[in-house]
């Protein structure tokens, strides 16, 4: 009764689930969200970036590609997905965004400089912003500061020039140089071309200084009067390539990046930003601040203050600038008579106080965090850009989808009858919550995401077959339905916990340590994971639980439970022909390896770059007649509107991305161009670079290796050490070979490819752990057996449900193959290369694998070429009405089903790792002993 109030309790919770998700979906609630779409399904922000050097100094190819990393990190800490992030031309960036909010702030943070500068405040302002004693002076007006030092510009270069119009303000730069100053434009958007308009003036910051702004609400050093503005100016000394002495005295480069964080003031100075520095950073921070506590302490010593109060301290105190971007952020003085040898910030830091709000603080950190740009970026575009997939891709993709899931019911329907009818009912439900979870944590859906959560719902229903499986082996040792029922959740729940334990840290990792595209797979493959736990294991159990007192429950045709074991030609020698499945493996892999080494892959412009077409039509037109006037180039282009789409999806002007073209295939695509559109139409044409960069790989390579660490360790510790080695030996041979198979037949390698070979990692890993979790429960069941037949047992046991599940999950990659897109056919061929892989490993190399590493421990070594002792009289129980076997293999498989069935349902407890040494763990094994009867032996 308790057991039925329980499951009645959770169908409930699971129904009010149900209502909240239903709520977050449909329009008008209060809660409705809207999934967010990638760039491929609904476009977003483009921003053009072009880098300016300083004088005299260029920005080369590693420069912007230092700018690229860096500004992929920045939008990866914005929270925004899938970015599109690649250079263009020479010194030019392109950044596609897709689901932000507030496009102007975005394009703001992506492009800050960040050139973070360290100042000791009172020795290094100059001219007109010190009084000569030692005090600083505050300038209202920035023409006024440049004004007064008029004369100074004479001698030498100066370092900046600015316009100023009539009234004084400023109308244009600063610049570098004068030319460049008059060939910008003005705020008021004239054109200078070269000349100064009348009534303003040219003025210019002397060599060796630079002009420094602070907002007076920060509260800025040496304002005695109220300013007419809310800006204050200053010039400081600037001459940062003196070996001697430096000005700034030190820069960004000297902070430690993961010691900055955004914080809440708690002492009234406001928010801040705590800075951590390298070792030689702190060593620079300590002498400038020891020089001005030698300072301060001198200038009270003179005037005859000795007080210690904070009034003479703050009046004699010299004060250390932090200035970021030109900008004066934090003042902080130095206390002499706490400090009197400065501040050592090995262990504290130091920090940027009196920041307006913590939203402020946290741009500052995220900017600091990341690393300053190596050149300054303006933005010279910004627009709004299409989908690169036309909406029948979309369609494509929904259709592909409901032919897939309906695939997927009829199979577990004809499979499993009733608990078929169960199954379905449990994915519609996971499907519900994998829905919710999008919107909850704002994953930006793509298309290959898209393709992925039809993939994830194929491999939610193998817990389902796990766990069903296990059902008709309890029916088939004489167990009621219901008593099956209740086994076979109990001990399917232990097989799935390892399989998705393994899964979970994948995606944990590849969350942890890779970029944008790889943790937005990561972040769904982890959620789908969790979620098919609850739904396969919590929601169809409390589903049966509830149905278990009705008379049609306990008939094991209607519930789909029963049968003996069928297709006995599946029941081979697995492990006596292990090295025919090594040679068929050897020369498969062999081949892959020689075609990645000869042909290489057919890197696609995720990977290579290629070219960028631009052009303007004088009307309206589809992104499809465009998509297809340039497919007859090249394989694939990626076709975007830009600027607002008129009457759906017509634009005016264009922009295409394709592999290189030659100069060839550039005049025929400008011909055809030309042709379908209008004579006038002009092309520009650019390079582009990779939008999938070394960043993005290097930290996807890092992010496996150590998710395979990881797994090494669990496996251990789980099983055994060595059942970790063919783990990952299997999950090696389905990425070499899905990977060869693009270099054999010459496939384009596009993102979508990446995404299919991430999912293929994390199919492989679960497939083989279902496979080692059946051996490891035989182990102990077959004492006197050779590990060869625990093995082929184990397969033989567990090789229905392999076949069952791949076949569940290519049913929705066939439908997506055959229906889909070109996007949605690279990602369903790489998937289905990789599972049919990972299934054929799991079988014909993994478990042979660990036979001949467990037969060289002296136990198996002894046993390898005996049979089974058959014991006794060699009786054993038969289920009702069947007949009895001869062949020793079908007989070795009864007596394990059945030894199985004997044993207790495991605990939550005994589904927890214990490693595998401890006491608990071989209490646990004496248990089993005493417990399991030996192999073919009537008690």
């Amino acid at each position: 009764m308790s057991n039925r109030r329980s499951h009645l309790i959770l169908v409930g919770l699971i129904a009010l689930a149900l209502v909240g998700v239903a709520a977050l979906g449909v329009p008008g609630s209060p809660v409705h969200k809207k999934v967010t779409l990638g760039l491929d399904l609904q476009g977003g922000l483009e921003v053009v970036l072009k880098a300016v050097p300083p004088k005299n100094k260029t920005c080369d190819a590693a420069c912007m590609e230092r700018s690229i990393s860096i500004m992929r990190s920045r939008i990866d800490k914005l929270g925004v997905a899938e970015p599109e992030i690649r250079k263009q031309g020479k010194n030019q960036i392109v950044i596609q965004l897709a689901g932000v909010h507030d496009p102007g702030k975005a394009a703001q943070i992506i492009g800050k400089t960040a050139q973070l500068q360290f100042y000791d405040l009172e020795a290094d302002v100059t001219g007109p912003s010190t009084d000569g004693a030692g005090h600083v002076v505050a300038t209202g007006s920035l023409y006024q500061l440049l004004n007064a030092v008029k004369e100074d510009t004479k001698k030498g270069t100066p370092t900046a020039f600015y316009l100023f119009n009539s009234k004084k303000q400023l109308a244009a730069g600063p610049e570098d140089t004068r030319a460049k100053l008059l060939q910008s434009t003005t705020k008021g958007k004239l054109k200078l071309n070269g000349k100064v308009p009348k009534g303003f003036v040219v003025l210019a910051a002397p060599a060796k200084t630079t002009v420094v702004s602070c907002l007076v609400s920060t509260g800025c050093p040496g304002v005695t009067t109220a300013p007419t503005g809310n800006t204050v100016f200053y010039l400081f000394k600037y001459q940062p390539d003196n070996p001697i002495n430096p000005i700034p005295e030190a820069a960004g480069g000297d902070l430690k990046l993961s010691a900055i964080s955004a914080e809440i003031g708690t002492s009234g100075q406001g928010n801040v930003v705590r800075l951590g520095f390298t070792g030689e950073g702190a060593k620079k921070f300590h002498d400038i601040t020891r020089e001005e506590a030698i300072r301060g302490a001198g200038a009270a010593s003179a005037a005859g203050a000795t007080g210690s109060d904070l009034n003479t301290i703050n009046t004699y105190a010299q004060h250390f600038a932090i200035v970021l971007d030109g900008e004066l952020k934090s003042t902080p003085y130095i206390n002499y008579k706490e400090n009197p040898d400065g501040i050592d910030p090995t262990g504290s830091g130091a920090e940027v106080s009196n920041i307006a709000s913590f939203g402020e603080a946290k741009d500052l950190a995220l900017v600091l965090q990341t690393g300053a740009l190596p050149v300054e970026f303006t933005q010279i575009e910004r627009t709004d850009v299409s989908a690169t997939l036309g909406k029948d891709s979309l369609k494509e993709a929904k259709y592909a989808a409901l032919i897939g899931l309906l695939l997927v019911a009829v199979f577990l329907l004809v499979l499993y009858r009733f608990l078929g009818v169960v199954a379905v009912v449990g994915l519609g439900i996971y499907a519900a919550f994998l829905y919710a979870a999008i919107l909850l944590f704002n994953v930006t859906l793509t298309l290959p995401g898209f393709a992925g959560l039809i993939l994830t719902i194929g491999v939610a229903a193998d817990a389902n077959v796990v766990v069903f499986e296990r059902i008709k082996e309890e029916v088939r040792s004489g167990k009621s339905v219901r008593a099956a029922i209740s086994a076979g959740y109990q001990k399917g729940f232990h097989t799935i916990i390892d399989a998705n334990v393994v899964t979970i840290i994948t995606a944990l990792v590849l969350f942890a340590v890779a970029t944008a595209g790889v943790k937005g797979f990561a972040l769904m493959l982890m959620i789908g994971t969790v979620i098919s736990l609850v739904t396969a294991v919590g929601a169809t159990r409390a589903m049966l639980g509830l149905l278990a007192g009705f008379r049609w429950f306990e008939n094991p045709r209607f519930m789909g439970a029963e049968g003996q074991q069928s297709a006995k030609w599946l029941q081979i020698d697995f492990m006596k022909r292990r090295h025919l499945w090594f040679a068929i493996s050897g020369v498969i892999v062999a081949i892959a390896v020689v075609a990645l080494g000869v042909r290489g892959l057919n890197l696609g412009i995720d990977f290579k770059g290629g070219t960028q077409v631009t052009f303007t039509t004088p009307k309206p037109v589809s992104l499809t007649s465009v998509r297809t006037e340039a497919a007859r180039i090249g394989p694939e282009p990626i076709v975007q509107g830009r600027g607002k789409a008129v009457g759906g999806d017509q634009y005016k002007s264009f922009q295409l991305r394709l592999r290189s073209l030659t100069s060839a295939q550039t005049t025929q695509l400008s011909n055809d161009i030309k042709q379908r559109f209008g004579q006038d139409i002009a092309l520009q044409i650019q390079t582009v670079s990779s939008s999938f960069g070394r960043q993005i790989a290097r930290s996807a390579i890092i992010a496996i290796l150590f998710s395979l660490l990881l797994i090494i360790l669990y496996v251990a510790i789980r099983f055994d050490f060595k059942f970790a080695g063919p783990v990952i030996i299997a999950l090696l041979h389905d990425v070499v070979i899905t990977v060869g198979v693009y270099a054999l037949i010459g496939r384009e390698v596009s993102n979508s490819t990446v995404a299919a070979v991430l999912t293929v990692l994390g199919y492989s890993i679960y497939d083989t752990i279902i496979i080692f979790d059946r051996i490891r429960e035989n182990i102990p069941l077959m004492r006197r057996a050779p590990f060869a037949t625990i093995a082929n047992v184990s397969l033989w046991e567990t090789i229905r449900r392999s076949l069952a599940t791949t076949f569940i999950t290519l049913l929705p990659i066939g439908a997506l193959l055959a229906f889909g897109g070109a996007t949605l056919q690279d990602f369903a061929f790489a998937l289905m290369v990789g599972i049919l892989s990972g299934a054929y490993s799991s079988i014909f190399i993994a478990a042979p694998l660990l036979t001949i590493w467990k037969e060289r421990e002296p136990e198996y070594a002894r046993r390898i070429g005996q049979e089974p002792d058959q014991g006794g009289d060699g009786r054993r129980i038969l289920p009702r009405g069947a007949a009895p076997v001869t062949d020793g293999g079908t007989l070795a498989l009864e007596q394990a089903e059945q030894a199985a069935a004997a044993q207790p349902a495991p605990t939550l407890g005994d589904a927890l790792p214990q490693p595998s040494g401890s006491a608990q763990a071989k209490r646990e094994k004496r248990r089993q002993r005493r417990r399991a009867k030996p192999h073919g032996r009537a008690r």
